[in-house]
C-alpha cells in the first residue's frame, strides 16, 4: 500500500459527448498502474464514495468516479443531486453506459497507464457494474450488493430500473460479487438466480455471501456496517484487482 496520492475534480466527456465533473485519485510514485472506474450508490457523488475512490488509489490504481447525476443538478449539493435523480428515476442505463465509457478511456489516457481498467459499484452502483461490463471492453468488474439484477424495484420506489440478468451472456469479463445474507435486495434466491445465468453462460465469475450481513455492509457510517464482512470483501477486492488490472 502506497499512501502517496494526488486526487482532485476534473471534467471528463461522457455519454453523447456531454462534459461532465468527475473525482479522480491516483498514485504517486508508480510507474505503471490500471484504472477503476468507481460508480457511486443512489445517495450520490458523495464524501464517502469519494474516500473509496481514493482508496484505490493509495493501494496503486488510478481511480475514477463520475458524476451521474451532474446533469440532473449541476453544482448542487450530493443530497439536493440525489434528489433530482431520484425524482427522475434515477441514471438511465444508455446513459451510465456512456459515462463509464468515457471514464474508462479517461483513465486509460492517463500517463503511466497500463492500459486495464476495472469498475465498481455500491446498491444501485452493483447493478450497473454489471451493466457496464456486459456493455464495455473492461478487464474486471465488481458487484457490491447490487440490486434489481434480478427483480423489479418494489412498487413506490423512484428507481425505473427494470432487471438486467438477461445480460449475462454479454458479460465481457471475469465478475467478483459481494452479497449479503440478510439482503432483501438482492436476496440470496436473486444472487442464486444470477450466479445459475453466469454459470450456465459459461462467463468467469465468483460469488460470496455474507452470514449477518445485509444490504450497505461495506458502509462505515451507516448501522448495516458489518467489520467482518466488509474487511474479508475488501481483501477479495485487492486480490481480484490484482489478478486482472495490476501489472
Amino acid at each position: 500500500m502506497n499512501e502517496a496520492l494526488i486526487a482532485e475534480t476534473v471534467s471528463i466527456t461522457g455519454h453523447d459527448g456531454d462534459e461532465i465533473e468527475a473525482y479522480l485519485a491516483r498514485p504517486l510514485g508508480v510507474d505503471s498502474f490500471g484504472g477503476v472506474v468507481v460508480i457511486h450508490h443512489m445517495p450520490g457523488y458523495d464524501g464517502g464514495t469519494k474516500e473509496i475512490t481514493r482508496t484505490f488509489a493509495a493501494h496503486g490504481y488510478a481511480a475514477l468516479m463520475p458524476n451521474l447525476y451532474h446533469r440532473d443538478a449541476p453544482g448542487a449539493s450530493p443530497d439536493d443531486a440525489a434528489a433530482a435523480a431520484r425524482a427522475k428515476g434515477g441514471v438511465p442505463d444508455e446513459r451510465l453506459v456512456g459515462d463509464v465509457g468515457g471514464a474508462a478511456d479517461y483513465l486509460r489516457a492517463l500517463q503511466g497507464s497500463n492500459g486495464k481498467v476495472g469498475v465498481i459499484g455500491y446498491c444501485s452502483g452493483g447493478r450497473q457494474s454489471f451493466l457496464a461490463a456486459c456493455s464495455l471492453p473492461l478487464d474486471a468488474a465488481v458487484d457490491c450488493y447490487g440490486a434489481f439484477v434480478v427483480g423489479e424495484p418494489p412498487e413506490g420506489m423512484p428507481l425505473k430500473a427494470g432487471p438486467i440478468v438477461h445480460l449475462a451472456p454479454n458479460l465481457r469479463c471475469p465478475l467478483l460479487g459481494l452479497f449479503g445474507a440478510d439482503d432483501k435486495y438482492p436476496s440470496p434466491d436473486q444472487v442464486a438466480e444470477l450466479d445459475k445465468a453466469l454459470t450456465e453462460a459459461g462467463k468467469a465469475h465468483e460469488f460470496h455471501v455474507y452470514d449477518g450481513a445485509g444490504h450497505a455492509f461495506f458502509s462505515v457510517s451507516r448501522p448495516a456496517y458489518r467489520v467482518e464482512a466488509a474487511g474479508d470483501g475488501w481483501q477479495k477486492i485487492w486480490d481480484f484487482y490484482r489478478r486482472y488490472l495490476a501489472g
